[in-house]
């Protein structure tokens, strides 16, 4: 099989199997079993294969016709331009999630401190600190697997993170000047309905977000005050419909500035506010 045959016949089973970015995913997948980049793959077409990358490359294109992640396949995505390892353990980062980043960003300045809670693969807490300097970063999450994937990507993107276990704040004993989040905000209800790639695939407790998908900012909210230093803030992700819920939330707890912004394409995606340190 040659490599211009390689891609037709992957780009084939994945579009005939419903994938919706068929094209993008085999050359993915193109470029993993055979190691080589799309430029020496476009530039020889007629060379064939060798044997075993030809057997591994229709290996990969099967199992991802059966909806399984092509994250998970080649274990790593692209996000804020670095690369994370991720597995099933973890949230596959999304584009979405770079929008948090990118607000936070916007006004963490050098030297402050950052506290990511539910940090999974690690990709906010670390993207911070590799586009700020000089930023003392602690995450936490509740799962082990998920904290040893933190810890490697850190590692590999040379970045001086802190990982802790924790249930939210629980292991928690100091204050920071930053709280940010992307916490599970699914209704519960809604989680069997989702496409099969996150449904199957993404842990369920890096989803689920309660009855109304509201569970963790109420925590967030109430007890982030406890964590922030006199004028902290707090910035979480939120669903595309939730702004006005989770305002309402933080409002209530004594935040000010509560303000909620929409992403690039006018979706709800952000709640952002900061301690009242008058009242808080």
């Amino acid at each position: 099989m040659k490599y211009t045959e390689a891609h037709l016949y992957g780009k084939k089973i994945l579009s005939e199997a419903g994938i919706a970015d068929a094209e993008t995913d085999c050359r993915l997948l193109l470029d993993y079993a055979t190691g080589k980049t799309m430029t020496f793959i476009l530039a020889h077409g007629e060379e064939e294969l060798p044997e075993k990358d030809e057997e591994f490359f229709k290996k990969v294109i099967e199992k991802r016709a059966t909806r399984y992640p092509v994250q998970l396949i080649i274990g790593k995505t692209d996000f804020m331009g670095l690369e994370f390892e991720v597995s099933q353990d973890v949230l596959i980062p999304r584009i979405d999630t770079e929008f948090l980043v990118e607000e936070a960003m916007a006004e963490v300045p050098d030297g402050a401190s950052v506290l990511d809670l539910c940090t999974g693969s690690g990709c906010v807490l670390l993207s911070l600190m590799k586009y700020k300097n000089n930023i003392y970063g602690v995450g936490a999450d509740i799962s082990d697997k998920a904290l040893e994937i933190a810890d490697r990507n850190a590692w590999k993107l040379e970045i001086g993170a802190h990982f802790v276990k924790s249930d939210l704040f629980g292991n928690i004993r100091e204050k920071f000047d930053y709280i940010v989040s992307n916490p599970p905000y699914i209704e519960s209800r809604v989680i069997d309905s989702l496409m099969e790639e996150v449904r199957d695939y993404e842990p369920h407790n890096a989803l689920d977000g309660g009855e109304d998908g509201l569970d963790f900012y109420r925590v967030i909210a109430a007890k982030g005050k406890d964590f922030l230093n006199r004028e902290g803030k707090i910035f979480v992700e939120i669903g595309y419909n939730q702004g006005t819920a989770v305002k309402r939330i933080f409002e209530d707890e004594g935040y000010i500035n509560v303000e909620v912004i929409r992403d690039f394409v006018g979706n709800e995606r952000v709640v952002k506010c900061s301690k009242n340190w008058k009242t808080l």
